[in-house]
């Protein structure tokens, strides 16, 4: 599923794209369930005329801003993607959504596991209301984090992966940073000391900032794997140190990286130095 860096990606294309501005004349739905807040017909006539007036991120969404003050928020969840065409082309059967601009160019929504979802609103706090903070913001500090994991009982990679706690972060990023803190993703949250927490917390940014840098994590080389708006591959896969790595040796410590079952996700780490009973830093 694409995180934080992937969607940022995303957002970061259909901006240079010009999209910014131009008028949506129409709207095609193929897959009526990817719009979850209403029937096409529906969504069809309310987003028809308006104007995108910006594209930004919020956690993994992408969100559409319009001139009447409505939101389009697209999660894209497993496998969908952006493709911007000039309109000649007929759309494959993976593609569930066309919006037809009115300077010719068509934007597909192509998902081939058909999980992702549009959801138009009037009110942007229905979809944005519940989210966690956004962890590359400057208000989100270590003290912060501090507070926030205080008394919390639950194991801290299941509460990173929670979009309510912190809003953007999936499974590479988190068993990314956790590794880089040298923190377990078994322990629970509130026995996290507080020198602990300040790396986890420069952990997380750093992680994230590489994965913006690097376009992305593209991981294999199938047609349904991370792809941005050019149909371009993440770069970010060569910097990961422990995502996928099971049996290789720690860049650390040279200890072999496991796989372990963390929340029913998959969940690489090394348990040399991130040891389970809490000593993967001095305390």
């Amino acid at each position: 599923m694409p995180e934080l860096p992937e969607v940022q990606t995303i957002v970061t294309d259909l901006l240079a794209a010009d999209l910014t501005g131009k008028v949506i004349i129409d709207a095609d739905v193929h897959w009526p369930a990817t719009i979850a807040t209403s029937p096409p017909g529906t969504f069809r006539r309310n987003i028809s005329g308006r104007t995108i007036r910006d594209i930004r991120r919020r956690a993994k969404l992408i969100l559409f801003e319009l001139d009447n003050g409505w939101l389009l928020a697209v999660h894209l969840r497993m496998t969908g993607r952006f493709l911007l065409m000039d309109g000649v082309q007929a759309p494959d059967k993976h593609v569930h959504v066309v919006i037809a601009l009115a300077d010719g160019r068509r934007l597909w929504f192509h998902d081939t596991r058909k999980f992702g979802r549009f959801y138009l609103v009037d009110t942007p706090s229905v979809i944005l209301g519940r989210l966690g903070p956004e962890p590359l913001d400057a208000t989100f500090t270590a003290q912060k984090l501090a507070s926030a994991l205080a008394g919390r009982r639950r194991r801290i990679k299941p509460l990173l992966l929670d979009q309510t706690f912190l809003a953007g972060m999936g499974n590479i990023y988190v068993d990314e940073a956790l590794w880089a803190a040298r923190i377990h993703p078994l322990l629970p949250a509130e026995s996290l000391l507080f020198a602990e927490i300040r790396a986890l917390h420069g952990a997380i940014r750093r992680v994230l900032v590489q994965g913006v840098r690097n376009a992305g994590t593209t991981l294999g080389s199938g047609q349904s794997n991370f792809h941005s708006l050019g149909r371009t591959r993440g770069r970010n896969a060569d910097a990961l140190k422990v995502f996928r790595r099971t049996s290789q040796p720690c860049p650390r410590c040279k200890a072999p990286i496991r796989r372990i079952q963390v929340a029913q996700r998959s969940t690489h780490v090394c348990e040399a130095c991130q040891r389970s009973d809490g000593g993967g830093m001095t305390r």
